[in-house]
């Protein structure tokens, strides 16, 4: 086929030019002594910033530092990462590892969400979706009705904000531990899931449907709390772990007809990944952005359109994204004590813990929950029924009925005592002069207004 002749369409070349110029990944562990540096570009299309922070966030990789221009036909990302432990880089084959996943997600499309429970198939386990008003043992009913009905959790991760629940649930054939597909159970399943979400008083999001097709879990859950509204309703708790609300401002660069959005809060794991995830399902596309994160807090900082080219231009949507990002950042900000359940995976495990935190008045603020082999590897987040912090006496009640072996309480790696305080004015200076000396050269740095 002639690529210039009328018949080749604007759609069919774009996608000739991505398959021409797939992601090329360098890694740079020389460079700087502290950091290791990760270099993506590529032909841009919308969501390849999203889909490389995303692979960088499921490798556990901590981003110290990021820049990154996508305007015109090409994006080139630089992050500055470190392992967890906030070591560089050890791994030989990282590159390899971050071009093959980004070559798996690219053929993946985008999804909305329009459904409060789904249920969807796939070879080895069956994904049911939930979202409805949170309260205290829901978490314990939802675990107790599949096992009741013989299903196995394979694995699940549980969101609460703003008195709502979303949660990803996987699950198999108690028996054949294969994926169940016969409709019948299936709608059977959702429907007493949907009785268990609705409670007493919920009628928010009372409808069902069947989703189809895959996305990234934590992708999914802020598209299900998105759709769920919860970034409008009364915010009282969006505050960080140690009672900073973040900090979010959107204004106007006129030079350049870009929305400019700045963010600062304290920082903790996945954190870009959430930011971008949120942009990106509002439908904006991020064309520079600056990222800072050497210390307790993160700064970032984001020059965004819409999709069809222009920035925001009312003061309610400027609100609505604030509103957005506050929320987006709130969702996996861990509130309460973690305590981690390492041991032998056994049908209706999980029924058992959440009904034992029920009993003793624990609520879950956040749930990751996964088998490795024969191993259950669980993590909770709890707090008392009114959100506050749990007596240690109550904790250690827990332990010794669920098994102190196997029940320990862990920090997570931001959510130990509150980091130390550090001069915001100070911080912010530095912040910008390192931002604005990045953004110069790209002649983005002249008037807001």
């Amino acid at each position: 086929m002639d690529y210039w002749s009328p018949s080749f369409s604007d759609d069919e070349f774009k996608k000739l030019v991505l398959r021409m110029n797939p992601p090329r990944v360098t890694v740079d562990n020389t460079s700087d002594k502290k950091t290791t540096l990760i270099k993506v570009d590529s032909a841009n299309k919308r969501g390849s910033l999203l889909e490389v922070v995303q692979v960088l966030s499921d490798l556990n990789l901590i981003i110290k530092r990021a820049y990154i221009s996508s305007d015109g036909e090409w994006f080139m990302d630089v992050f500055h990462v470190t392992d967890r432990y906030g070591k560089k880089l050890s791994e030989d084959n990282v590159a390899d590892r971050i071009q093959q996943s980004l070559g798996q997600r690219g053929s993946r499309s985008f999804r909305s969400l329009e459904r409060s429970v789904g249920v969807q198939s796939a070879a080895e386990h069956t994904t049911i979706e939930l979202t409805g008003r949170d309260r205290p043992g829901l978490l314990s009913e939802i675990f107790a009705v599949l096992a009741d009905h013989k299903c196995n959790v394979v694995a699940s991760e549980v969101w609460t904000h703003n008195s709502r629940m979303a949660s990803v649930v996987y699950i198999t054939d108690e028996e054949s531990r294969l994926a169940i597909t016969d409709p019948e159970r299936l709608a059977n399943i959702r429907q007493l899931m949907l009785y268990v979400l609705k409670g007493d008083r919920d009628l928010w999001g009372a409808n069902t449907a069947v989703s189809v097709g895959s996305t990234h879990t934590g992708r999914r859950l802020h598209q299900m709390m998105y759709a769920d509204r919860d970034y409008d309703k009364d915010d009282t708790d969006c505050v960080s772990v140690d009672n900073r609300k973040p900090l979010v401002t959107v204004e106007r660069c006129a030079d350049k007809g870009y929305t400019v959005v700045t963010l600062r809060c304290p920082d903790r794991p996945k954190l870009l990944f959430d930011a971008v995830c949120t942009l990106t399902d509002m439908q904006f596309v991020v064309y520079h952005a600056t990222i800072i994160a050497e210390g307790p807090d993160a700064y970032q900082e984001y020059y965004i359109r819409h999709m069809d080219g222009y920035p925001i231009s009312s003061e309610a949507e400027r609100q609505r994204v604030i509103h957005c990002l506050e929320a987006a950042i709130k969702r996996r900000t861990s509130t309460g004590i973690r305590l981690e359940l390492c041991g032998d995976d056994r049908i209706g495990l999980l029924s058992d813990v959440t009904r034992i935190f029920r009993e003793y008045g624990l609520s879950v603020s956040r749930a990751e929950v996964m088998t490795r082999g024969t191993q259950a590897v669980n993590a909770f987040y709890v707090t008392d029924t009114s959100g506050g912090p749990v007596k240690n006496e109550t904790i250690e009640a827990v332990r010794k009925e669920i098994g102190v072996t196997i029940l320990q309480v862990t920090d997570d790696l931001y959510s130990g005592a509150p980091p130390q305080q550090t001069s915001r004015f100070s911080l912010g200076n530095i912040l910008r002069s390192r931002s604005e000396k990045f953004l110069y050269n790209l002649g983005l740095t002249k008037s807001y207004s």
